[in-house]
């Protein structure tokens, strides 16, 4: 049988252990590690490893010894309760192996949980897992996690009480972030959140989220955006002094301004732009005023001249790297004051 979207966050939240097995496959290792880490503390509980109820079986040890994965699922733990028999990074190459352990499963044995990596449609152990009638198949894509499935990591956070506006944000970064480090900056905000009775705003998001090189360069940014000319200079002097490098200024104002192209063009609204540009906390409403006062056609070409610096950038030239970024941000900076006259 097929799990799939929220009937599978559903069912790894609370798994059914009377099933003999489920398999979890996708391209991300760390998708199918998280999933199958819940699936098992769902099965066996928090102490239920400590108590020798999980079995783990590496893929090269079922390849040794074809009666490994079918021992382990038959042992009788020293403690009672359900058990689980883990075969960890399986390939089609151990499906007989695994047939054979499923064929024999009875109520009472320890449920079979299989992890493997991207699995062709015609997979042979996709296909068993599919057409056994009591045991699951998960295959997790590259999408980011639906509300329902950010509402649940927050709530297992402990985090209850939460704004509609830092909704929108973690939903915004959780598309930004893999899956461990969107995991990682939720445990970081229920921990900055404990004790606070007050509900999590995006203020509380933006702090909270990873520092990347973006937040460097955002002073930067922002100063060209908003048509402060003057400060420039000093600007790219503090990242000059850091051993940020132009091209690496080029790439983020690209960013930055591909960003506002898409807020500005989007028929929705510019604030329906900026989340599907993934921007979220205080740089949103910054970047919504921003969007607004330039333009669509401003942008457009905000953008073909960044792309023109970057080629240059990339080039055989030899003009000096910061100048001739300098000069392109000062040309932005001043489009914006000549624009708004």
């Amino acid at each position: 049988m097929i799990l799939k979207g929220i009937e599978a966050s559903r069912y790894f939240a609370k798994p059914d252990p009377t099933k003999a097995g489920v398999l979890i496959a996708g391209a991300d290792p760390m998708r199918v590690a998280l999933k199958r880490q819940e699936l098992i503390a769902g099965l066996i509980g928090p102490e239920g490893e400590g108590e020798m109820r999980l079995t783990r079986i590496q893929a090269s040890e079922m390849r040794k010894d074809a009666a490994a994965l079918l021992d382990a699922v038959k042992a009788v733990g020293f403690f009672p309760g359900p058990r689980v028999a883990f075969a960890e990074d399986a390939t089609d190459t151990l499906a007989p192996t695994i047939a054979a352990a499923l064929k024999d499963w009875k109520s009472g044995d320890a449920t079979i949980v299989v992890t493997a990596g991207n699995l062709t449609a015609k997979s042979a152990l996709k296909m068993l897992f599919e057409k056994h009638p009591n045991a699951f198949c998960a295959i997790l894509y590259d999408d980011p996690p639906t509300r329902e499935e950010i509402a649940d990591a927050l709530k297992k956070a402990g985090l209850t009480s939460i704004d509609r506006e830092a909704m929108a944000d973690l939903t915004t970064l959780a598309r930004a972030l893999d899956p461990g480090d969107f995991r990682q900056t939720l445990e970081k905000i229920a921990l900055y959140k404990h004790g606070d009775p007050t509900a999590l705003t995006p203020v509380d998001v933006a702090a909270m989220a990873p520092a990347t090189l973006e937040a460097e360069v955002d002073d930067l940014l922002h100063a060209v955006a908003d048509g402060r000319a003057p400060a420039i200079g000093l600007l790219m002097r503090r990242l000059e002094g850091q051993g940020v490098l132009p091209v690496t200024i080029c790439i983020q104002a690209l960013r930055h301004f591909r960003a506002l192209h898409i807020a500005a063009s989007d028929p929705s609204g510019v604030a329906n732009g900026l989340q599907r540009a993934r921007v979220f906390g205080p740089r949103r409403d910054q970047m919504q005023r921003q969007a607004l006062a330039l333009g669509m056609r401003t942008l457009e070409k905000a953008v073909a001249d960044l792309l023109e610096t970057d080629l240059t950038l990339r080039s055989t030239s030899r003009a000096p790297g910061m100048a001739l970024m300098e000069r392109a941000l000062i040309r932005l900076a001043m489009a914006r004051r000549q624009d708004t006259r």
